[in-house]
Parts: structure tokens; sequence; C-alpha cells
């Protein structure tokens, strides 16, 4: 009898773990089918993307790109494009999964905060202040151990506790870094990082944000999803849900229904007393009779920050938030707190890639920007004169969603089985997925071609099909005329027809002369779109 109990006893947990085993298995098939159906469907036909739904606020407002048709969900990515206007604040929220934003135009600054790091900014009053504060206390705590030697050590504990509160009363603000953002940079943006951006500038700030939904950090569904820390009610921006296939789109027809911040769902009492402050306060933060959305106007004065002369760390700094976090203990390492977030891809000096009479290409990776590391994304940033041509090539390791920032290009996306899937203009504003392994070649239109790409790994490496380092450059000649049924000398046109040129090819001299306007410059295009 017992040993039928005890080989019970051991048979319902094992019944237990094979049951949640298979739940999980099949959560993770149901994903993975989603995922299979959205890439089918790119095979058969890909599209240039435009925003489809809009959500205003009091300072701005968001535009969501909802695809339909399974380019992001194929990519497991979501995109979103930010315009807040002049002493505009975009108030604090956080992800499920990390982003990558390119600030499209416009300056102002990103407020990250690491949790756990400590706040290397801070502000108190003046030591003068501070120091006829402790011989105060000092001189208090003295008299009261003088009365009475039976209560020194009690004596002792109010003065730290004095101390403490002292210290804690003179510190009129602290906070972690800020940064300063301005056209052209991409920030890096971590999955349950809150962060907040403030438009300082003089004209309104728009910026592309693309979420990695597939990243592992998001342990929840393939769903991007904001939990806002601030804010009243707001109508929700939806939740893109991937992996679902034809679900995906009920899904963000729920987008209509009103939401609110994380603290409005706690009972007053609570979060009031978690807070240490009044009830009416707390009913403050909840922000249930607030009505100005995500985007809210700065009041008069702009915003008061605590910021260095320089962007750079200094060594003082760096020392100072080694320390706290240390003293607090917290177990993050202090080269996460000071980890850059920000880089800029503008600059026509960082160019990796440059073709004199074609273009440029600045490429931003892990190697550049560590923090690239833990997004799991990188992103390309290409200028383009007007007719020149991009390579065709293939990217190795990684989707890549295509933004245009200014002038247009047609483009063409060509899948495995040499089916053209995508064949078309993309304008500035309009987006495109290029799933992994698919070729993709373009010419700039008459304006010139600038775009962002964002794309699904910290080492995006792509592969040319012809020029400097490519597919073909690298094979035999003969291995080519034998493949392409031509003679030896066909294939050498084929290998070196383009010379040292790499990614970006300049236009035929003939097409460009046709097509140049007197006294056009194609330099200007360059600096327009850097």
């Amino acid at each position: 009898m017992k040993k039928a109990s005890m080989a019970a006893s051991l048979l319902i947990p094992l019944c237990l773990c094979l049951l949640l085993l298979r739940g999980s298995s099949a959560v993770s098939d149901q994903r993975e089918t989603g995922r299979r159906d959205s890439c089918d469907r790119i095979d058969r036909r890909i599209r240039a993307l435009e925003p489809t739904r809009r959500v205003d606020s009091e300072a701005g407002h968001t535009e969501l790109y909802d695809d339909r048709d399974g380019q992001l969900p194929c990519a497991g990515v979501a995109a979103a494009r930010i315009t807040i206007q002049r002493n505009g604040l975009l108030l604090p929220s956080y992800s499920n999964s990390p982003r990558l934003a390119y600030i499209v135009q416009g300056r102002g600054s990103v407020g990250v905060v690491i949790p756990g790091c400590p706040e290397t900014y801070q502000e108190t009053s003046s030591q003068e202040q501070e120091d006829d504060e402790r011989r105060r206390h000092g001189r208090r705590g003295g008299e009261e151990r003088r009365r009475s030697s039976e209560r020194e050590e009690e004596s002792e504990e109010e003065g730290e506790e004095t101390s403490r509160r002292s210290f804690e009363q003179s510190i009129r603000d602290e906070h972690q870094r800020i940064t300063t953002v301005r056209q052209g940079d991409v920030v890096a943006i971590p999955a349950g990082a809150p962060f907040w951006v403030h438009n300082d500038g003089d004209s309104p700030l728009v910026a592309i944000s693309v979420h990695d939904v597939r990243n592992s950090a998001n342990q929840l569904d393939q769903t991007s999803r904001r939990f806002r820390l601030a804010g009243g009610k707001a109508r929700s921006e939806g939740r893109q849900r991937y992996g679902e296939g034809e679900s995906s789109e009920s899904e963000t027809e729920r987008g209509g229904e009103e939401s609110y911040n994380i603290l409005s769902g706690f009972d007053t009492e609570l979060l009031a007393e978690s807070m240490r402050v009044s009830p009416d306060i707390a009913r403050k933060l909840q922000g249930r009779s607030d009505k100005r959305g995500n985007i809210v106007r700065v009041r008069r004065g702009g915003l008061r920050m605590l910021r260095p002369a320089t962007e750079r760390v200094t060594d003082e700094e760096m020392m100072r938030g080694v320390n706290a976090a240390a003293a607090a203990g917290n177990g993050i390492d202090e080269a996460v707190c000071l980890m850059k977030l920000r880089e800029n891809v503008a600059d026509p000096m960082k160019a990796d890639l440059y073709t004199p009479n074609g273009g440029r290409i600045t490429v931003l990776n892990s190697q550049k920007l560590p923090v690239l590391k833990l997004i799991k994304m990188s992103v390309n940033r290409g200028v383009m004169r007007r007719n020149a041509i991009l390579a065709p090539h293939w990217n190795i390791n990684a989707h890549a969603a295509v933004y245009a920032t200014s002038g247009s290009a047609r483009l063409q996306v060509v899948s495995s089985e040499g089916r053209r899937v995508f064949d078309g203009e993309l304008r500035r504003g309009q987006m495109v997925v290029v799933p992994q392994s698919f070729a993709v070649a373009g010419r700039a239109g008459d304006e010139g071609f600038a775009w962002v790409s964002f794309q699904t790994s910290d080492g995006a490496m792509n592969a040319p099909v012809v020029g400097k380092s490519s597919a073909l450059r690298g094979m035999p000649a003969d291995v080519l005329a034998n493949a392409f049924g031509v003679s030896r000398e066909e294939a050498r046109m084929v290998k070196f027809g383009r010379g040292q040129e790499l990614a970006i090819f300049s236009p035929k001299s003939g097409a460009a002369a046709r097509r140049r306007s007197p006294g056009h410059r194609d330099d200007g295009v360059l600096a327009a779109a850097a």
C-alpha cells in the first residue's frame, strides 16, 4: 500500500510537468505557426507601408504602422512615428520589448531610467546651509546625551536619523543621466526601462521607433505593449499582436478602447501609503480626470533639469556612479548604468562606405554602440545621390525594416523562388520590410534618396551580389562562365564591371546628364538628407 502511495505521489508531479511542458510547447508552436504564416504571405507580395492609425494628444500625436499582410510580423517588429510639438513632453512609459528610435527632425532631451542604477545627477542646497543644519542637530544630540547617559544609544540612533533626514532635505533634486538628441541620432531603449522625451527645440521633433517584439527580453506573447507611468485617460494605441495570422487584425481593432496609466489600477489608499503622500496627491497621480493624452504641453518656464556642460561622462561622474552603485549594493554592473545610449549616424564623416558619385552608408552595430548587444538590433543609415543605384544584395542574418527619411527610390525585392515580391516606389514616410536572405536592389529618384534601416541583429551583415567584395567577385571567372553560360570574357565583365565601387553605384554618366537640371548640385542632396 505504501509503495502504491509513493508511486502515486511521484507520478502526480511528473504528470503536471508533462502538462506544463506540453502547454508551453503548444504556445511556442502556435507562435511559430503564426510567424510562418506571416512569412509565407510575404513570399507572394510586399508593399510599402504607411501609418494607418493616429492617436492625438495635447502636444503631439503618434502614428502606428499596422501591418495586415505579414511584413512586420515576419520580421518580428512593430513600428510607430512620434511627433512632439514645441515644448511638448512625451510622458514616461516602458515597454515589454526593446526599441531603437531614429530622430528624423528636431532636437530635444531624452531620459532613459535604467532600473537599479543610481541617480548620478544631484542638486543640493548650499554647503553653508548644510553645515549649519548639521551643527544645529549636533548640538541638540549633545545636549540630550549630557542629560541622560542611560539614553546614550538611543540618542545616537536619533542623531543618525536626524542626519539622514537633514541630508535628504538638502537634496533639491536628483535623477539619472539625460541625453540630448538631434536629427540623425539613434537612441537605444532597453525593455522595461522607463523613458521620456521633451522637445526643447524650435520645431516639431519627429522620431521613427521600431520595437523588436521577438527579442528574448519579451517574455509575454508576440505583442508590443506600452505601459504608461503617467497621464490620464487616452485613446488606446492598441496592441500589435504578431504570430496569430489574421487574428492580428481583430486585435488592433480594439485600439479604440480607453486606457489609463498603471498607477490608476491600484487602490488609492494603498498607493498613497506606499508613497507616503496624501490620498489627494495619489488621485492626481492616477490621472483619471486628466484628458491631455500621452504627449502634454510643459507649463510655462519649461523643464528644469540638471545637465553638465558636456555630454561626455566625466571621470568624476563615473566615480560618483560607481561609488553609489557599490554603496547601494544593487547588483547592477556600473558599466550598464553608464552605458552610452545614443549615437549619430547622419554625420558624413562617420560614413563606413562612400562612393563619390553614388552616396554613403553608415553602419551602427554593437561594436560601435555596445548597448545594442542588449537590444539585439542595429541600424544602417544611407544617402544616395539622384539616380544612384543601390547594389543588389541580401541580408545574411537579419530582417530589415527600411524607412524613407527623404526623397524616393524605386526598390525591387526578390524571394527565394526568383519572384519579384516588391517592385515600387518608396517615398518619404513610408516603410518596407526586406526579409532575411531576400535580394534587394534599387535606384534613387530625381531628388535623391535617404533612408534608415532597422535590423533585427546587433551584428547584421549583408552580402552584395556584384561590385567590390561581392559574391560574384569572389568566384573564379570560369565558374561564372559555366554557371551563366557566357564566355570567359563576358564573365570577367560581370566580375569587374563596377571596378572598386561598393554598395552604392554611381549612375551612368549619360543618364545622369539627361536627368540633371541646369545648375543642380548633387552636394545639396547629400547635405539636405544628412
